[in-house]
């Protein structure tokens, strides 16, 4: 039997998706590689919310226009599990490009540009753990 930490990931549907409709879509493409939707949330990060989840990026370039990108209307967020959840995930996701993204992922399907490719899901184990734990653990987030 797996850890549950080799079971479950993170997928969160950026607010551009969201506003062009597209969680449906996004959530049937994990459901049909057999992720199981273990819970879901819909909401807006705030500024500060939003920093402390890009941490890991503070100090690039990029950093404050994904916080103000991040913030800027309703996102979707899915904890799903399957057996190598987070490397199976960033294979349906694509690369973050989605120029460069293989045909067939979320990115290449629906992502516009670098900041805005339609989904964010963790790049290892380590970060799916904190980060399932800010949006589903226990008031790591101000919303909660």
């Amino acid at each position: 039997m797996k850890s549950m930490d080799t079971t479950k990931t993170l997928l969160i549907v950026k607010p551009d998706a969201v506003a062009g409709g597209l969680v449906g879509k996004i959530v049937a493409m994990a459901e049909e590689r057999s992720f199981k939707i273990l819970d879901v949330k819909m909401f807006s990060l705030s500024l500060s919310d939003a920093s402390v989840f890009y941490n890991v990026h503070r100090d690039k370039p990029f950093f404050e226009s994904l916080v103000k990108y991040m913030s800027s209307g309703p996102i979707a967020a899915f904890l799903l599990e399957k057996d190598d959840a987070v490397k199976a995930m960033r294979e349906l996701v694509g690369l973050v490009d989605p120029a460069e993204s293989a045909e067939g992922t979320i990115r290449k399907l629906y992502g516009v540009d670098i900041q805005h490719n339609a989904v964010h899901a963790p790049d290892s184990i380590e970060n799916a753990q904190r980060e399932i734990g800010l949006v589903f653990g226990r008031g790591a987030l101000q919303r909660l």
